[in-house]
């Protein structure tokens, strides 16, 4: 077991890393009860996650109130429409302020689940249990909870942080391929960003990665998620250093919304997000074409795309990029803001950046 706190003044938080934790009902039947304050849970899950691993929740979860709400598989559900319903779900079903809401599953559950609870009768109570890679190294820690518009990913949300993620490694053994590897993209920028000595370590490790070798993963969860606590302590709100987190996310977030969300998954728009990031670095910050090239061959090593296929390319034209990322987040004063790397582990973000500069960029992958 390993243990990390995310310390947020007056909210800090535990993540705990357990292999197996969900197959041992008395640990995780502990784990749970120390964070549970009512009577009354909500579990949100899916159609895919909810039959392997429903059960084993509910086991440890005796003698509350527990209702179960099964949301659509996918990034298209991650909408207002499903956000909806849950409400209409814990309102039917009488639950209020002293309930707990659980997300049993992938990014797309956690974000949609903590939204809920940060609007649910002005805020609830909610424990993340991430059951994907992407989720477990990244999106289920931070607070970051919303669902997209469809001019946008994640554009109507709230910084909401829960009270305990619990993360096991053992979920992904049923993750499909495809699923796993969009989640290991997240844990390369990580190494990009902050730690270099990650990045060597996933060179070296990418057979005991497409493996999932259980030591390899935990000591990889572990490390994103401490880089993640560190930053996140530091900027809660993103209004500093947190951005960098963002690395390759401009880009990719425009891929996912011109394409249609579930083209590409989230970890495969932010490879091909990464790499033309990466460029951008060459051109902006110093980075040298040698660390593109490891960039784009270690992505293509653990099976992710480093460009844009051929039904992207019909749709996505530079001036719709352009126009996409101008809607992103992360513009601030009329001004797209990009994370660039002058060398892996020491990044910043700029807003001085000019169109033509990414246009350039941009069209490198045509």
């Amino acid at each position: 077991m390993q243990e990390l706190i995310v310390e947020i003044p007056e909210r800090s938080y535990p993540i705990i890393v357990v292999d197996g934790l969900l197959a041992n009902a008395q640990a995780l039947r502990a784990r749970l009860r120390a964070c549970i304050q009512g009577n009354q849970v909500a579990i949100v899950t899916n159609d895919v996650v909810g039959p392997l691993y429903l059960e084993q929740l509910m086991a440890a979860l005796d003698g509350l109130q527990v209702d179960v709400m099964h949301m659509r598989d996918g990034e298209a559900a991650k909408n207002l429409a499903t956000y909806e319903q849950v409400m209409d779900f814990l309102l039917a079903a009488r639950h209020n302020r002293s309930t707990c809401l659980i997300a049993l599953g992938g990014g797309v559950v956690g974000d949609l689940c903590g939204f809920v609870a940060a609007t649910f009768q002005r805020g609830v109570d909610f424990i993340q249990i991430p059951t994907t890679l992407l989720a477990q190294v990244d999106s289920s820690v931070g607070g970051k909870t919303a669902v997209n518009h469809p001019q946008g990913k994640n554009m109507i949300g709230a910084f909401y942080q829960p009270v305990a993620v619990f993360a096991d490694p053992a979920t992904l053994s049923t993750l499909p391929p495809r699923e796993y590897a969009a989640g290991l993209a997240e844990v390369v920028k990580y190494g990009v960003i902050e730690d270099p000595d990650l990045f060597v370590f996933l060179e070296n490790h990418c057979d005991a990665l497409l493996a999932k070798d259980g030591e390899v993963l935990s000591q990889v969860i572990v490390r994103c998620c401490a880089i993640k606590a560190a930053v996140v302590s530091a900027d809660e709100r993103e209004s500093g250093r947190r951005a960098i987190l963002n690395f390759g996310h401009t880009f990719g977030h425009a891929i996912e919304k011109l394409c249609g969300y579930g083209h590409w998954l989230h970890g495969e728009a932010v490879a091909i997000g990464m790499v033309m990031a990466a460029r951008l670095s060459q051109q902006t910050a110093g980075l040298t074409a040698e660390s593109v090239d490891r960039l784009i061959n270690l992505l293509s090593k653990l099976g992710l795309p480093t460009e844009l296929d051929s039904r992207s390319l019909e749709i996505i034209t530079v001036d719709a990029m352009i126009d996409a990322m101008g809607l992103d987040k992360k513009v601030l004063d009329g001004r797209l803001r990009f994370v660039v790397a002058s060398e892996f582990g020491n990044v910043a973000v700029r807003d001085d950046i000019d169109e033509a500069t990414v246009r350039v960029v941009v069209d490198q992958c045509y």
